[in-house]
């Protein structure tokens, strides 16, 4: 046998077709050799014996402001708190960082720094915003995942929600050049209006704030974009879905051979309502966690494989923007920091209610492989793919804390929070970048993979 650069021996994988204890051999980045009982001729060897091997986890929706916004989150930050949590590769968001990524232009700014900085693997959405459809050939060409657009009002200047013929003729642009399109599906004209009206009521609790983003709003854009996908032959993806009737439509729609795909994210099966009136700001995202007995029917629907995957949608900002002294909630920022979480969420979920982590692994990687054209080189634990692992042990609990949470700024939902294991190990095509507890020094390794038809840069 040759000799290999990196050799995991004893561990055991996590395959597609369920648990096999296996040894890896690496070279040139990629999975060279499974088997059992390899000669163990190579460089250096990691030993994994009681600890499980997942394909790394690939995040489709994560939010690094970079740039323009670094000091919210950018690459290097971001980057290692994803090999902290066993992700390999991520998606970066085209909306928070200045100049948002509406533009080929802006895509090769955000490209250029990611190449730089992360630590791990990277793919870019671009957005869909009022004005931008001429550019939306030259994104496609040049090498992103994929289009986000709003249906519901951003609060960001920079990359504001789409009305309806933009949305149409976008639509037409994205499924002619055979990109997906991500929809944050919430009415503007619903949630709008609600606040408002709370708004001049002066009612701005945590109850108020769940009023005025109510299930049928969710389901009420689901549903038109779904009318509209049926019009234009556009592909979508819907993204962080939060209540049981939003994804029986998509069921629907997904049963009569359109083409779509539903993630929803680790905190609306982790937390629910009570959270936001106990926690205050730091629980505070859109859609808003909803109430427990809602919880109980995602967690089901997972359980079910009603889901596609699960994504973190890790939306940080400065601690000034969750102030938990704001009087009017309404006016703090909506998003959960939790981005190193997601792999040992999904765990602990496995643990608890019996899904067998192949499920774990499909939900975390093989499925936004295969959906997001990625699956040549990764997604699985297979001969000729990138060397992309999570080693995880569940002899160990892991319980968060500022000290061991690697975003930049140290408040999270997920503070406090004791998993039922703990990510040992994460390698990013055959480069260790996090090994018990610490994130490698060194030049980031990192690169952005383009979708296949484009050409991959490395």
């Amino acid at each position: 046998m040759e000799k290999m650069d990196l050799m995991i021996k004893n561990g055991i994988a996590v395959l597609p077709t369920g648990l096999e204890q296996v040894d890896i051999g690496i070279k040139d980045g990629r999975i060279h050799i499974l088997g059992k009982n390899l000669l163990n001729e190579s460089k250096n060897t990691w030993d994994a014996s009681n600890q499980y091997v997942f394909p790394g986890m690939i995040d489709v929706h994560v939010h690094f402001s970079e740039p323009g916004r670094e000091h919210w989150e950018g690459f290097h930050t971001g980057s290692q708190m994803m090999a902290a949590g066993g992700c390999t590769t991520y998606f970066d968001m085209p909306l928070n960082g200045i100049p948002s990524t509406v533009t080929e232009e802006a895509l090769f700014e955000k490209a250029n720094l990611g190449n730089e900085k992360s630590l791990v693997d990277f793919s870019l959405w671009g957005g869909l915003v009022p004005g931008n459809e001429d550019d939306l050939g030259a994104l496609a060409e040049s090498g992103v995942i994929g289009f986000k657009a709003f249906l519901s009002t951003t609060g960001n200047k920079e990359f504001e929600a789409v009305d309806e013929i933009t949305l149409l003729n976008g639509m037409k642009q994205i499924a002619k050049r055979g990109k997906v399109l991500a929809l944050h599906s919430e009415s503007a004209a619903i949630t709008n209006w609600l606040k408002e009206e709370k708004e001049k009521e002066g009612k701005f609790t945590a109850d108020d704030y769940l009023e005025t983003r109510p299930i049928m709003a969710e389901v009420e854009a689901v549903q038109r974009a779904i009318y509209y996908s049926m019009i234009t032959g556009c592909p979508l993806h819907f993204v962080h879905i939060s209540s049981a009737e939003a994804l029986e439509i998509i069921q629907q729609a997904k049963s009569i051979g359109l083409n779509i795909t539903v993630e929803t994210c680790t905190h609306y099966l982790l937390f629910n309502h009570q959270d936001l009136r106990d926690r205050g700001t730091i629980a505070k995202c859109a859609p808003p966690l909803r109430e427990k007995e809602e919880q109980e029917k995602l967690i089901n629907l997972l359980i079910n494989q009603k889901f596609d995957m699960i994504s973190s949608d890790h939306s940080p900002c400065p601690y000034e923007l969750k102030d938990p002294k704001v009087h009017n909630l309404f006016e703090a920022w909506g998003g959960i920091s939790g981005g190193q979480f997601t792999l040992m969420s999904m765990i602990e979920l496995a643990v608890k209610y019996n899904i067998p982590f192949e499920l774990v692994a499909k939900w975390t990687a093989q499925n936004p492989a295969e959906r997001f054209g990625l699956s040549d080189r990764k997604g699985q634990i297979k001969e000729g793919k990138d060397a992309d692992f999570a080693i995880v042990t569940l002899d160990k609990s892991f319980t968060v804390t500022e000290d061991n949470f690697y975003a930049k700024h140290k408040e999270s939902l997920y503070l406090g929070h004791t998993f039922p294991c703990e990510i040992t190990g994460t390698i990013n095509r055959g480069n260790v970048v996090y090994e018990n507890g610490r994130v490698m020094d060194g030049i980031p390794n990192g690169c952005w993979v383009k979708p296949v038809g484009s050409e991959l840069v490395r």
